[in-house]
């Protein structure tokens, strides 16, 4: 089903334009995209002991992951990647993948990715679909002889599935879940080749969001929501829309202000807990009347002063991938911009 396209999506092409076999190494510093790091809930930097630890361009280059080490002879030109956020992550370092797996009730390459990399519409329209990203089709994956595949430990059997994978080409496997998304990159980015390079796409996004977070008057609290199927929840700090959020250093109400979660499922008659002064809401499927129509939809302070953000629900909720990140701060520039 195709989805809408945002305002968000829309504006993202201008806003890139701006911005945009197995043996351990030797233990070496990770690469850093943030030279004086804060304390952020978010990780800005490769975790402890994973990565290569080469220089851009060098290969064979030897990289410990989440599963272990992979060793890849040659800068891969055939990546296959199995988790969200993936694609987005190897679109932004400029590699369209070979293959892909969509996100549930998702489309395999998201309308915002079109928008955001317009001169890939082609190669993109070739991706081959290899399944579910929680149960990919192991077959379709071998007869694209990719040369790296990359997948995340979350939410699947991530042993069984890096055993099979693992068969077919060299293997990469990032943590996964919206709040690692920025080591996540980085590491994905290593195995390419381009560690230096997300780096520096992480340096200017963060200054750029904290520039943002300077201008903002007041210090209003902002509100993520999202309805998916039979579950409606609210998004902490721990969360990919919530890490955009703090690089902007902006507030949240007190019923997201945790970090242990990434979100809270809330019941229709608990819809009082995504109240803010503005929420910024997605709907799986687009259909905005799942939350609008509730009995206590109108009853929320933002919705009253006209401050409740239909938003792209790609962008905010499920690809969680640099260029996503973008689109997020893009929208809550817009919105709350001087």
């Amino acid at each position: 089903m195709k989805k809408r396209t945002s305002l968000v999506a829309m504006s993202l092409a201008a806003l890139l334009l701006a911005g945009c076999s197995a043996t351990s190494p030797a233990a070496t510093a990770p690469p850093t995209s943030d030279a004086h790091p804060a304390n952020y809930v978010t990780p800005r930097t490769m975790p402890e002991g994973k990565g290569s630890g080469a220089a851009d361009g060098v290969f064979p280059r030897t990289v410990v992951h989440f599963a272990g080490s992979t060793t890849l002879d040659a800068a891969p030109k055939k990546v296959v990647v199995i988790s969200t956020g993936q694609a987005d992550a190897l679109l932004t370092l400029g590699v369209v993948p070979t293959g892909s797996t969509s996100g549930d009730g998702a489309d395999m390459i998201p309308s915002y990715l079109y928008t955001a990399f317009p001169d890939d519409k082609a190669a993109l329209d070739a991706v081959t679909y290899v399944g579910s990203r929680f149960e990919p089709n192991v077959e379709t994956i071998a007869n694209l002889a990719p040369d790296l595949i990359v997948m995340s430990s979350a939410g699947k059997d991530a042993t069984a599935l890096y055993s099979s994978l693992s068969a077919i080409a060299p293997t990469v496997v990032t943590q996964g879940t919206g709040l690692y998304w920025k080591q996540d990159f980085l590491l994905l980015a290593d195995a390419i080749g381009k560690t230096q390079q997300a780096a520096q796409w992480l340096d200017d996004y963060q200054g750029d969001a904290q520039a943002f977070g300077a201008t903002v008057k007041g210090a209003p609290t902002v509100s993520f929501l999202r309805k998916s199927a039979d579950r409606t929840r609210v998004f902490g700090v721990a969360s990919f829309s919530g890490s955009v959020a703090e690089d902007a250093g902006l507030a949240r109400p007190e019923s997201q202000q945790f970090t242990d979660d990434t979100s809270v499922d809330i019941s229709s008659e608990q819809l009082d807990q995504a109240d803010a002064d503005f929420i910024f809401y997605g709907v799986q499927g687009g259909d905005d009347t799942q939350l609008t129509s509730l009995p206590l939809w109108p009853t929320l302070a933002a919705v009253d002063n006209e401050h409740a953000v239909s938003v792209d629900d790609d962008v905010f909720y499920l690809n969680v991938g640099p260029t996503a990140a973008r689109g997020v701060l893009s929208q809550l520039e817009k919105t709350l911009g001087g």
